[in-house]
């Protein structure tokens, strides 16, 4: 029965895994026709039906394509960072809270915040490891606007687990039957949105890629496979990051119709938003997140364990 129950265990993660892959795959042709037709331009047309097949035709030229060898780097921290960075990516989405598996987090939101802590990691190593300035300064960058926006999502994700006072994602769901946290915590919510574009570096905030400065970010000196891997990585990120908002402040995982147009809609955001706005400039980017999200959700985490003293 044990070795049925692992074997259940490890088809559903494989599952997981292929579905998390197809919807990067289409997410990425979703930015592309989006940012397409903003900026009044058809997008990809011409691989199957309305470009429907561009992402395998990209994932195939990708991995298909020479791979560099530099002569400078650090040779296998530079080549295994990106499988590093694309597997916490991967590993983070065992946090779904399954309805029909034997995995189930009680402490899910600690998983989270330890995988994403690691994650800056990959991003220093693989800026580090290519011996090229470019990517050390686009490296760098990257760590300290992660590592600086990390510390407000943690305060702000503690507002909500002190009003449930529970680390399990399921019991979002049941706190949420009658109404979604959005509305009880507005100003909040706003915050923690803008802090999931700056942990995954998307526009305003995409100071690892600034192209008109430092070419490509940390990933420069990276081609075929290992550019490939930090890319499935980031969009597979922006893809939880959307779940994660819906779970906590939008209602709860139900796997029902209404939570993926959520999801939709909040993956369509993030293009929406980088299809629209200027990018940040870095000082006040900085100034963003530790003069006003930081006292804005230390403030708001006093008033809710106060709220809850009285309550209880």
């Amino acid at each position: 029965m044990l070795m049925m129950d692992l074997f259940n265990m490890l088809i559903g993660v494989l599952i997981l895994v292929i579905g998390v892959l197809i919807g990067v795959a289409f997410l990425t042709l979703m930015e592309r026709k989006v940012l397409g037709y903003i900026q009044i331009r058809k997008g990809p047309n011409k691989m199957g039906y309305m470009g429907m097949l561009q992402p395998f035709c990209d994932a195939i030229k990708l991995f298909s394509k020479e791979q560099v060898y530099l002569n400078y780097s650090n040779y296998i921290v530079y080549y295994i960072s990106p499988i590093f960075s694309f597997l916490l990516s991967l590993m983070i989405w065992m946090l779904i809270p399954y309805m029909f598996n034997m995995i189930m987090f009680n402490l899910g939101i600690l998983f989270f915040l330890c995988c994403t802590s690691v994650g800056v990691y990959t991003i220093m190593v693989a800026g580090w490891s290519s011996n090229s300035n470019y990517s050390l300064l686009g490296g760098l960058r990257s760590v300290a606007q992660t590592i600086s926006y990390e510390v407000s999502l943690s305060l702000l994700l503690l507002s909500s687990i002190v009003l449930i006072m529970d680390f399990n994602f399921m019991k979002f769901y049941e706190y949420q039957m009658l109404i979604w946290l959005l509305l009880l915590m507005l100003p909040l919510s706003l915050c923690f949105l803008s802090s999931l574009m700056a942990e995954t570096n998307r526009t305003p905030f995409d100071f690892a890629e600034c192209e008109s400065e430092l070419v490509s970010g940390f990933n420069v000196e990276y081609s075929s496979g290992g550019f490939a891997l930090i890319f499935l990585a980031e969009y597979s990120s922006i893809l939880f990051m959307s779940m994660l908002f819906i779970i906590i402040y939008m209602g709860g995982y139900n796997l029902n119709l209404m939570f993926y147009l959520k999801m939709i809609f909040l993956s369509f955001f993030f293009i929406w938003v980088r299809g629209t706005m200027p990018r940040y400039r870095y000082d006040k980017l900085m100034y963003l997140c530790w003069k006003s999200y930081l006292p804005i959700s230390l403030n708001y985490l006093m008033f809710f364990m106060g709220l809850k003293m009285i309550l209880n």
